[in-house]
């Protein structure tokens, strides 16, 4: 069975773009929704290796927030 989340909306336009302050950003964004699992997932995903340019850690942050 398939559950369908709504993504949480993250305050991350207009914020430094450094990709290591966008990831701890939602990962926040996340662990203060008491998210605690998704949150070390997307950190694990990007530093893990997963992530190989910029374009690609930003797709995966996306996979769990939306921008705003």
């Amino acid at each position: 069975m398939i559950f369908y989340m709504e993504k949480l909306v993250c305050k991350l336009v207009g914020k430094d773009g450094n990709i290591y302050n966008l990831m701890m950003i939602a990962s926040k964004t996340l662990r203060a929704h008491e998210l605690y699992e998704q949150s070390e997932e997307l950190i694990q995903r990007i530093i893990g290796g997963e992530a190989r340019s910029y374009d690609e850690a930003l797709r995966i942050i996306m996979e769990y927030v939306e921008a705003e």
